[in-house]
């Protein structure tokens, strides 16, 4: 019998590519992990000053900081939870903070409704520092150019007549580490099992020869 050396070929790069996602979701968890050592005692920390620019530093996630928004350059809407874990129209206000730079990026509130418009053109806002929402999908985040996500800080208080927004919470980091443990084992599952039925598909082949 004629070794099918194509098919093999397909068969282990498919092989290689889920043990590698599998190894990567580790990765994931470890880095978490620290995060979460590192976070946890951040929340007792005093105010510092916000960052202007991303990456925001581990040691920077979760504390507290007061920002002076100048004007709401413009609105950004996605989905959120306020602080009773009520569903709804999550608003981001980007706000010039001076002439020049980067400005900031303040969650604002929830509301039921989208499109609305936000009574609210800036002020000092005290709040909790957090990155902005990762958009990326994992293919891009595995083969992609590496995104720098910007500061965000998460009011403490509802802005503009809008609910007050869910603060940063640790257990959002805790579910990413059981996903990143859960998904890992699934890539190798994935991995032993196409390697499992393909050995046993070529077996039979070659017996039948």
């Amino acid at each position: 019998m004629k070794w099918p050396l194509i098919p093999t070929i397909l068969v282990s790069l498919a092989v290689a590519t889920m043990v590698g996602l599998g190894i990567w979701q580790l990765q994931r968890k470890g880095m978490n992990e620290i995060l979460l050592r590192q976070v946890s005692a951040n929340i007792s920390k005093p105010a510092i000053a916000y960052p202007q620019l991303g990456p925001v530093d581990a040691s920077s996630l979760h504390r507290k900081s007061l920002v002076t928004c100048l004007r709401v350059v413009r609105w950004v809407e996605d989905s959120g939870s306020d602080n009773m874990g009520n569903t709804g129209t999550r608003y981001l206000a980007e706000c010039a903070t001076g002439a020049e730079g980067p400005g900031a990026l303040i969650v604002a509130g929830i509301s039921n409704r989208p499109n609305e418009k936000v009574d609210w053109n800036g002020g000092l806002v005290e709040g909790v520092i957090t990155t902005e929402p990762d958009r990326q999908s994992m293919i891009a985040k595995l083969f992609g150019s590496k995104v720098i996500l910007r500061p965000m800080l998460v009011s403490k208080t509802g802005l503009g007549g809008l609910r007050t927004p869910e603060p940063p919470s640790l257990s959002k980091i805790r579910s990413k580490i059981a996903n990143n443990g859960s998904y890992a084992v699934q890539w190798f599952l994935f991995a032993a099992a196409a390697a499992i039925i393909y050995g046993l598909a070529l077996r039979k082949k070659m017996a039948g020869t």
